[in-house]
Order: structure tokens, then sequence, then C-alpha cells
């Protein structure tokens, strides 16, 4: 069965808001389900100073995954949005 298509745009934006919304949107729940949990953990640790260093790094991964792992999908599964 072929796999959907997905919008590379789209899944950065549910990314934007929500770290791991755009992965789960991509059909990587699991990995979704570990992007929210770390990013509510370097969220957490903006307490200790730590955290504003490793949350807008991982937020950016986070936005720069959700894109290209679409962009594949589409590229392996033929037709692009």
């Amino acid at each position: 069965m072929p796999q959907p298509r997905k919008n590379p745009g789209f899944a950065a934006v549910l990314s934007f808001f929500i770290p791991g919304l755009g992965q789960i949107y991509n059909g990587q729940i699991m990995k979704g389900i570990i992007f929210i949990v770390l990013a509510s953990i370097f969220g957490f640790l903006t307490v200790v100073l730590i955290g504003y260093i490793l949350y807008p790094l991982f937020w950016i991964y986070n936005l720069y995954d959700a894109y290209n792992t679409a962009r594949e999908i589409n590229e392996r599964y033929g037709g692009y949005y």
C-alpha cells in the first residue's frame, strides 16, 4: 500500500509549535513521542540555565528533521507535495 504524501512545510510548522508533532505527522510515532519528552526535559532545564542552550539547538534540529523526513517519504513513494 503506498505511503500518503507528506507536506514538508506542514511538518515543519507542526514541529515549530510542538517539537515532535511533525515527526508524528510523518508517521514516526515513537520518534515524535521521544522528541516531545526531550523538549519537555530541555524546557525544564532552563531553570539551571543549560536548557537555554540545549532547547534551541534541539528545536532547530526538530524542524530540520520533520521537514527532511517528509521530503524523503515523498521521494521514496513518488510524488511531491
